[in-house]
């Protein structure tokens, strides 16, 4: 075996690997003896057929490749301790050359991280505050969810609940064919089409009228951009939205224990500090990391950006499978290929590649250590906020579980590490 050193990039080491014939001769003999064993060839027992015979019968192409298949992890590993390399990952693995065998391998390397002087990073955390327009907001959102419907004797106006029949069609296709749709009359609201409310303002109980609008190009079905539809609709009824006083009996319809508006106000007002304060501490540690980052070297093989990427995707999957969706329903909505989402993917899988590994090395310069209690207690946790305990506590159990705990309460205490150094605690 001769191994050659091509070059090495991206924490990339690219090798050329060429074999003896002697080596390739005694794994042909190997597949020979593995491949006759399970051959069915006429006129012949099972495991008896010369190897000629057996050439023929599978190709000397196949018989390689069989050899080759069992030949090539092995010279690999041995290429590696040669050469002293580490490998992340399996290498890709190319056959060039069959006469004498030559394969390439692209071996990925370990990650490198050369951390910048972080702790001379200062940063000063974003005051927390809620306005009184903020709260306002909150209010009306909770009048309109507890508002009421009732008919109003006038034409339809913006804001108006209708009830109507709609029959539509694209190209002499039917479009949409409905009887007795609930439908709010909103400005710009994008279904059907942006103009659609605007057609219906105006309109009374028991009308009917006709009209074309022309689709958006930027459509949720593709096939459907930019082509007219027509429509014809009937006005059923018209409804009004009637909001509730903001008195006590308001504070207490959303709270059985609050007694007036102002204890409203003042839960209201508590709720969003807790919140703005809570986004406000992760907009703090998204600043630190950033400039941890930003002030560290790292280069790692690009193969992690790419396992990272299938987790994304995992992820996507079960975020759309919760929600009703396939991938390809989904795609179809925000009008992108699989390959545009795992691109539009990609640096962010590149960005979490690259604070994981930062947040590792702040870990071992800090001399950051997780208890088995901690471990433990986190699992515990785990377990008792699932719905299926039984089957929590046994994966709870695997070795595999631990660790990832223990690193995601490592990179936990590395972030709030750094948080402390930032803000000079």
């Amino acid at each position: 075996m001769k191994v050659t050193r091509e070059k090495e990039e991206d924490r990339q080491v690219f090798l050329r690997i060429e074999l003896e014939k002697s080596e390739v001769d005694k794994a042909l003999e190997q597949a020979y003896h593995r491949l006759v064993k399970q051959a069915n060839i006429p006129g012949f027992r099972q495991g008896k057929a010369p190897r000629a015979v057996l050439e023929r019968y599978v190709g000397k192409d196949g018989l390689l490749e069989d050899a080759l298949n069992k030949l090539l992890p092995e010279v690999y590993e041995q290429a590696l301790k040669e050469e002293k390399i580490e490998a992340v990952a399996d290498p890709q693995i190319e056959v060039v050359q069959n006469e004498p065998v030559v394969f390439t391998a692209m071996v990925p390397l370990k990650p490198t991280v050369e951390l910048g002087d972080y702790q001379s990073i200062k940063l000063k955390p974003e005051k927390a505050e809620v306005t009184k327009e903020e709260v306002d907001a909150v209010i009306e959102q909770l009048r309109r969810q507890n508002s009421t419907w009732e008919p109003a004797e006038r034409p339809v106006a913006f804001e108006d609940l209708v009830v109507m029949d709609v029959e539509s069609t694209v190209e002499d296709k039917t479009f949409i064919n409905q009887q007795g749709a609930q439908y709010q009359v909103m400005p710009n609201q994008p279904l059907p089409t942006p103009e659609f409310a605007d057609q219906l303002v105006g309109m009374k109980v028991g009308e009917e009228k006709e009209f074309k609008l022309t689709l958006p190009q930027d459509y949720s079905q593709p096939e459907l951009s930019g082509k007219e539809a027509s429509f014809k609709v009937k006005i059923n009824e018209v409804k009004q939205q009637y909001l509730p006083k903001l008195d006590k009996e308001f504070a207490k319809l959303i709270s059985p224990d609050l007694k007036t508006m102002a204890a409203l106000r003042k839960r209201l007002t508590n709720n969003l500090s807790m919140q703005a304060e809570q986004k406000a501490k992760e907009a703090y540690e998204e600043k630190v990391l950033d400039a941890v980052v930003d002030s560290s070297k790292v280069e790692f093989p690009p193969v992690l950006v790419d396992s990272e990427l299938e987790h994304l995707m995992e992820q996507q999957a079960r975020w759309m499978q919760d929600s009703g969706l396939d991938l390809e329903g989904y795609l179809s909505r925000i009008n992108k290929t699989e390959e545009e989402l795992r691109e539009e993917l990609r640096p962010i899988a590149a960005k979490r590649v690259t604070r994981s590994l930062v947040l590792g090395r702040v870990a071992e310069a800090e001399k950051i250590e997780v208890t088995d209690d901690e471990i433990t207690a986190d699992l515990e946790r785990l377990v008792q906020g699932s719905e299926n305990k039984t089957e929590m506590k046994e994966r709870a159990s695997l070795p595999q579980v631990r660790g990832s705990i223990e690193q995601l309460l490592a990179t936990q205490k590395a972030v709030q590490r750094l948080v402390e150094i930032a803000k000079g605690s």
